[in-house]
Parts: structure tokens; C-alpha cells; sequence
């Protein structure tokens, strides 16, 4: 038999998933266009930091393959 500790665990665990679907139908979801153009613009954006990032590490390189030739 179980005891009175673990049917409140249960109820307050089914009571959990309840409020949680509840609160989930109460979110505004954005639409499929929005969700497209913010997609868009992360990805976008990802692309020039990475780019620039790149670009940078490139410069530095070179400037620390002078520095070690100058040096030897």
C-alpha cells in the first residue's frame, strides 16, 4: 500500500505537469515569418563575428610569425 507521503508526491507531481501545460497554451509563440527573420539574422550575424574573428586570428598570426623572424 502506499503511504499518505507518497500519494501527495504523486498528486503534487501531476499537478506540476498540469500547470505546466497550462502556463505553456498561455505563451505568445511567434509566427513562422518572425521566426524565420530571426533565424535569419542569428545566422547572419554568426557569419560576421566568425568572420571577423577569423580575420583577426589571420592578422595576429602573421604579426607574430614576423615578430619570431625579426627575432631569429
Amino acid at each position: 500500500m502506499e503511504s499518505s507521503s507518497q500519494k501527495s508526491l504523486i498528486s503534487g507531481l501531476f499537478q506540476y505537469f498540469r500547470d505546466a501545460k497550462s502556463e505553456v497554451g498561455k505563451v505568445t509563440w511567434p509566427s513562422k515569418k518572425d521566426t524565420m527573420k530571426y533565424s535569419i539574422l542569428v545566422i547572419a550575424i554568426s557569419v560576421i563575428i566568425a568572420a571577423f574573428f577569423g580575420g583577426l586570428d589571420w592578422v595576429l598570426n602573421l604579426g607574430v610569425q614576423e615578430l619570431i623572424t625579426l627575432v631569429s
